[in-house]
């Protein structure tokens, strides 16, 4: 077994242990002198929140830190100038304007465009905010458009990257079979470096292989792991098992699994969830009771013996991993302490099933769906329903469509999937518009009932009761490509996080895993 470690990946290291502790002068020159670019943030959702919401004083540290190219960094001082303007905040603008590198670059190369800005200045007080902005543009529009622009220039990377992996133990992770056979190692983020035919988004078109469980049970959930090193199954005999994806045999190298002990639960599994680290998993059962364990030893660290009254249908850890969120067949979503092991808050207001719980990027909304064939947007901290609509009324059906997949979109702070039992699955904005429709090009159309997203948005995936997997492309609603992956209904769907790997599951007793 081997591996490679690029070394502009170590520099990056190096460059990230700088920005963390603020050693600012020697992370610029060590840039300038190794003409590597650092351009990482901690959360891309946080940034692409703040900069819709107009936090700028969050924005603009991150911003000086980035290499970005002129045209784009230019875009981003000059709306801070402009809503300073706004705001009557002149002298800040002043300062800003007449001082900062890219408006020097600005007045040299635009003058034309710097003249403008300094026009405005002049006028102060009667500046008429809606003058700020071309026709047909806006404030908001702006904002969207910016955070958008600065989407492909920047990567994402967990803090303290290079104390982690010297702790970690490279040695370690080999002995462990951590590190995947054959493929460099990414040194930088910590895990096999993907190759270019996954680093660009592909729809799957064959069977890469398939687990088989036992005669009398089948999968009800299965999720990767946020670093891509784990699949994890629940059944509905109560077992919770890890695989190995690649060869689809459960994985050995985790000591408790290679003596034939497992994760269980005394009833059938619905639900589960990684911490965002990957070292946690929470799950959920029929009986109303959720644990939360610990992978790499199998050990239970939190038992919630009476999470909801019926059956959990979803769970997802909060973003700092200290309390989980979960919905259940007893009409409400819940939020938990994981220290305390009690419930935090309750979101009632749905008259059936809430078949799925999640939390928006920024932690601050969650977004429920239940089988009463309503769609409710919720304030995470008071638990005031902010918002509920009807996702089925949008295509003329009056019937109450249960709904059971709700999924943010990524990149966006007010867009979710949304799917229920229709042939239909839409993208809405937290207020209930329907942004984009993708709807079942069968002549005969059966019901969706699962649906998910690739990990930048690319692909809309949505399964049927008939077994047929539709892969939509997300910015046209076009069928890109039709998969039969079942027999029967499909329960469920999972996509890898970094790879183009696609698992699917039903009642057959097989979780099969598809490629491009």
């Amino acid at each position: 077994m081997s591996f490679e470690v690029e070394s502009e990946d170590v520099i990056r290291l190096i460059l990230q242990f700088l920005k963390e502790n603020n050693l600012t002068k020697t992370l610029r020159a060590l840039q300038a002198e190794s003409s590597v670019c650092l351009n990482t943030i901690d959360n891309l959702d946080n940034l692409m929140s703040d900069i819709n919401h107009g936090r700028w004083e969050a924005v603009m540290p991150q911003v000086s830190s980035l290499s970005l190219p002129l045209a784009k960094l230019v875009a981003v001082y000059e709306q801070l100038v402009l809503e300073l303007l706004e705001m009557r905040e002149l002298d800040v603008a002043r300062e800003i304007l007449r001082t900062a590198d890219p408006f020097l670059q600005m007045k040299k190369e635009e003058p034309d465009r710097y003249l403008r800005l300094e026009h405005w200045l002049q006028k102060g007080a009667a500046i008429d905010p809606r003058d700020l902005y071309p026709a047909g543009s806006s404030k908001e529009k702006r904002r969207a458009e910016i955070a958008n622009m600065l989407i492909p220039e920047v990567s994402v990377v967990p803090p303290s990257r290079l104390l982690a992996l010297v702790n970690q133990a490279l040695k370690w992770q080999q002995v462990q079979g951590l590190l995947p056979r054959g493929q460099k190692f990414d040194l930088f983020r910590g895990g096999a470096r993907a190759s270019k035919k996954d680093m660009e988004e592909k729809p799957p078109r064959k069977m890469a292989g398939q687990i088989k469980f036992g005669t009398k049970s089948h999968p009800e959930v299965a999720r990767f792991s946020p670093d891509g090193q784990y699949l994890a199954s629940g059944s509905v005999d109560g077992f919770v098992e890890v695989w190995d994806f690649d060869t689809c045999r459960l994985r050995k190298d985790l000591a408790y699994q290679a003596k034939d002990e497992f994760m269980m639960h005394d009833k059938a599994v619905l639900c589960s969830s990684f911490s965002r680290d990957g070292e946690h998993l929470a799950t959920g059962s029929t009986d109303g009771k959720m644990k939360v364990w610990k992978v790499s030893t199998g050990q239970c660290l939190r038992r919630f013996e009476s999470a909801h009254t019926q059956g959990v249908t979803s769970v997802a850890f909060a973003r700092d991993g200290s309390q989980l969120l979960s919905s259940s067949m007893d009409q409400t979503a819940r939020i938990h302490g994981l220290k305390s092991g009690k419930m935090l808050k309750e979101f009632r207001g749905h008259t059936s099933y809430v078949n799925t719980a999640v939390y928006m990027h920024d932690g601050a909304k969650v977004v429920t769906g239940s089988a009463d064939g309503t769609v409710k947007v919720w304030d995470a901290k008071t638990t005031e329903n902010l918002h509920t609509f009807h996702p089925a009324l949008s295509i003329g059906s009056h019937t109450e469509a249960s709904v059971h997949t709700v999924r943010p979109l990524p990149g966006s702070a007010e867009q979710v999937l949304v799917s229920n039992r229709t042939s239909t699955a839409f993208l809405c904005t937290l207020q209930g518009q329907v942004v984009r429709s993708f709807t079942s090009p069968k002549s005969v159309r059966a019901d969706f009932t699962c649906a998910c997203l690739s990990p930048k948005g690319r692909w809309v995936y949505c399964a049927g009761e008939d077994g047929e997997l539709f892969c939509f492309d997300a910015a046209t609603t076009e069928v890109e490509k039709t998969l039969k992956v079942s027999e029967k209904e499909i329960i469920g769907l999972a996509h890898h996080p970094h790879r183009n790997l696609l698992a699917t599951f039903s009642n057959e007793g097989l979780l099969k895993l598809w490629k491009s």
